[in-house]
């Protein structure tokens, strides 16, 4: 008797067996994707070409340093920080000034408004987190917000970056979405007022 309780018993787990990895495989969180050498090497390079373009010269908020403003790279190409709110600019006399920036050295006024530099993290909400790949590229190509929206304003040079062959913008998009995502909600561009 009591080996046909076990033979059942084993035969009915058997028999749940399948059930049971397939549930698992249905309610498995998907994990990243694999990291092959390509995607490294890609990523890399994209970490190359900020560093040498000056990304972080914008995107990443200037800090007072014993020498001087230098970038706060705890909030590296976070963009102008949703915490710092910029009162209207002062305006400027006639002459050869033509705009202003602030300390951060992320929020700018001129001609075009006033403009703030986005976070480059792949935060979903605040930054490039829902961005795709070509959306990136033809934003960098036609100076247009997420390729097709509102105009990209100065002093962001969409112009100079478009230059590049596609393979240097995927791989600056590579490295940006392989950063930290950090919530950051940058205030919204300010067109100049109408006279």
């Amino acid at each position: 008797m009591r080996q046909k309780l076990t033979v059942a018993a084993l035969a009915l787990a058997i028999a749940a067996l399948p059930g049971a990895i397939g549930w698992r495989i249905l309610h498995a969180t998907p994990s990243a994707p694999p990291q092959t050498a390509a995607n490294a090497a890609r990523i890399e390079r994209g970490a190359y070409l900020v560093r040498t373009m000056g990304c972080n010269d914008c995107h990443t908020p200037l800090k007072m340093g014993p020498k001087g403003p230098e970038p706060d790279m705890t909030r590296a190409l976070t963009g102008h920080p949703a915490d710092v709110v910029m009162p209207p600019p002062p305006k400027l006399p006639k002459g050869p000034w033509a705009w202003l920036g602030a300390e951060t050295n992320t929020a700018f006024a001129g001609p075009w408004g006033v403009s703030f530099t986005m976070n480059l993290t792949p935060d979903k909400e605040t930054g490039l987190g829902n961005w795709t790949e070509e959306m990136f590229i033809q934003t960098m190509r036609t100076g247009r917000h997420e390729g097709k929206g509102r105009p990209v304003k100065p002093p962001m040079p969409w112009f100079s970056v478009g230059a590049l062959n596609d393979e240097d913008i995927k791989s600056l998009f590579a490295y940006l979405q392989s950063l930290k995502a950090v919530r950051n909600k940058v205030a919204l561009t300010i067109d100049p007022p109408e006279v």
